[in-house]
């Protein structure tokens, strides 16, 4: 009987050191899992481009008019408007600031950007060239 108990022993052991090495790789994987998921979230820092609908933008005017107004915003690196079609390409630092906030100031300069829609005394001040055709701006071209 001898015999039999050293082998039932031995595959006990077996067992138990299955069991154990089981539990270090479930927690390896697990650590690893955690791990990634919070590199994934992890923001990149550095620069950013973003391209805005600015459908109100629709002359030289407006073209400049936005550029000049986002040179004073903090992280803006590089406007650049193409009013041909209705949009506006933004570098910025994200460190400084972010997309909601490149919205914002477009919107602030009079022009709606993306869904976020021109501040009303912005836009009260930009030249009849500039307005919506229903407030007496131009007539959109075919």
């Amino acid at each position: 009987m001898e015999e039999g108990s050293c082998e039932l022993e031995g595959t006990l052991i077996i067992l138990q050191k299955i069991r154990v090495m089981k539990r270090i790789i479930l927690m390896l994987l697990l650590s690893f899992g955690f791990m990634s998921i919070s590199y994934a979230q992890a923001k990149k820092k550095g620069y950013e481009t973003v391209t805005i609908k600015t459908p109100g933008a629709t002359c030289e005017l407006c073209k400049s008019r936005i550029e000049t107004y986002m040179l004073r915003e903090e992280g803006v690196t590089k406007t650049v408007v193409d009013y041909k079609r209705g949009t506006t390409k933004v570098t910025f630092w994200n460190e400084k600031t972010n997309i909601e906030n490149v919205r914002v100031s477009i919107a602030n300069a009079g022009y709606d950007a993306d869904e976020v829609t021109a501040n009303p005394d912005s836009y009260k001040l930009l030249p009849r060239s500039c307005k919506k055709p229903e407030d007496g701006g131009p007539a959109k071209k075919p």
